[in-house]
Order: C-alpha cells, then sequence, then structure tokens
C-alpha cells in the first residue's frame, strides 16, 4: 500500500509547485489538506510557508485542531516532518516579524531579520546560494540550492543546525531534530539539488 503523504494547506505556501516536485521526487499518494483526521493518519508530513511568520502562523492557528493535530502525529506520533521556508521557521519558539509571534516551538530559537552587515548584501536573500552541511545533517547534503528569505532562523541550540549558508554572514539553511527536518532553502525551486533531497525525505526512516 502507498504511503500517503499529507501536505498542509493553511493558506500560505506555493502548494501547486511543492505537489509537482514531490511527485517528481517519486511521492505515489500526495494529500493537499488541512483535515486534521487526514493528518493524523498521514505517513509523513511537508509544511511549505511563504510570507511573513506572522501571517503563517496566524494561519495555521485559524484551522480548528490543526497545530495539536500536528504535534499529535509528528512529536508524538513520530511522523517524518519537512518544513520548507517559513514552514521550518514556524519550528521555533517565536518571530519577530510585525511583533512578536509564537511558533511552534518544537525547536528552541528565534526567527529575526537579517542584519545588514555589509551595504554590497541584499536583503531579501534571493537566488542561489551554497548550502553547507553540518556533522548534524539530516537528509540533507552539500550542494546549491534556491532562497528567498528576509528573516533566518536563529536556534538556540547549535545541535539543531544541519546546515549553513553565507549571506554577509552565516545564516542557518536546514535545521534537524530527531524526525523533523526543516529547510530555509526552496526544494521545489531548486532542480536537481532540491529534486534529490525531497527524494531522500520520502525514503527517510528516522
Amino acid at each position: 500500500m502507498a504511503e500517503v503523504l499529507a501536505l498542509v494547506d493553511y493558506g500560505a505556501g506555493n502548494l501547486h509547485s511543492v505537489a509537482n516536485a514531490l511527485k517528481a521526487a517519486g511521492a505515489q499518494s500526495v494529500s493537499v489538506t488541512a483535515d486534521p483526521d487526514v493528518i493524523r493518519a498521514a505517513d509523513r508530513i511537508v509544511l511549505p510557508g511563504v510570507g511573513s511568520f506572522k501571517a503563517c502562523a496566524e494561519g495555521l492557528r485559524a484551522i480548528p485542531h490543526l497545530e495539536e493535530t500536528l504535534r499529535e502525529r509528528v512529536i508524538v506520533g513520530g511522523a517524518p516532518f519537512l518544513g520548507i521556508c517559513v514552514g521550518m521557521q514556524l519550528l521555533a519558539d517565536r518571530g519577530v516579524e510585525h511583533g512578536v509571534t509564537p511558533g511552534l516551538g518544537w525547536i528552541g530559537g528565534e526567527v529575526r531579520l537579517i542584519e545588514r552587515t555589509d551595504p554590497a548584501i541584499k536583503i531579501p536573500h534571493m537566488g542561489w546560494n551554497d548550502v553547507e552541511v553540518t556533522s548534524h545533517a539530516a537528509l540533507v547534503e552539500p550542494g546549491e540550492a534556491y532562497f528567498l528569505h528576509s528573516y533566518h532562523f536563529a536556534p538556540d541550540a547549535g545541535r539543531s543546525v544541519a546546515a549553513m549558508t553565507d549571506h554577509g554572514g552565516g545564516l542557518v539553511a536546514a535545521v534537524a531534530q530527531d524526525n523533523i527536518v526543516g529547510v530555509q532553502f526552496h526544494p521545489e525551486k531548486s532542480q536537481a539539488y532540491g529534486l534529490a533531497l525531497l527524494a531522500r525525505f520520502l525514503e527517510w526512516k528516522p
């Protein structure tokens, strides 16, 4: 029986592109859904995110029982989880964009504005950049990926960092903890590199 992958639809992601990339990477069944019952029964979960941390957090919490269902299935149930862009940032304790907004609190840390350390550095961080893995990498491999963000995840613990990138200084490109991986870049826009990561996620047994 084919695994069911839940691609969470809370009004804050480029769902069509992500769903197509997952299918191209080998997913046989992608369910684009915000239904807690479908998510609770899913084998794997992907949480995308585009826009501000505040808007994404509020969109997720506007759907009854979605946050607690995600926690039940991922934190308690151990389902493999992938967060993409703001979907990764929501793993943090809080974000400070447009005021302090609580995140899911699954990986300790804060999402804050990228500091402009050099006038030549442009914000948002947009385009292709290197992904350099750490010794804690899960699923993530060295390569080049497509980024688009003005805020970045600053984890409390270095052990949560799976990869870094450089944009006027080090920025976290990926985080990992147990059955949870989050990537700041967009796999669905990262061509062969992104599809290979999604393929590894589909086979991942943490």
